[in-house]
């Protein structure tokens, strides 16, 4: 499935239904990054928590997730169809 993020609070939701449906607590993530767990709940809550490039793609690692960039008209066109 493919999602497109606009946001960080749209972020911070993508983030909690994966850990959900891996059976994760945020305790359980959290500490797999070596962060704090109410740093996890707030970025799965309001998006505002920061976390380093580094932390990010090792959440998406551990949640089965990967990270995909391109540009918003290829974006578009592939909407078009």
């Amino acid at each position: 499935m493919k999602i497109i993020v606009q946001t960080p609070g749209g972020l911070g939701e993508i983030l909690q239904s994966a850990r959900k449906a891996r059976g994760m607590t945020q305790a359980q993530a959290a500490a797999h990054l070596g962060i704090g767990q109410p740093r996890l709940s707030a970025l799965e809550t309001t998006g505002a928590a920061s976390l380093s490039l580094e932390q990010m793609l090792a959440l998406f690692a551990l949640y089965g997730l990967e990270l995909c960039v391109q540009s918003r008209e290829a974006a578009a066109s592939a909407a078009e169809w």
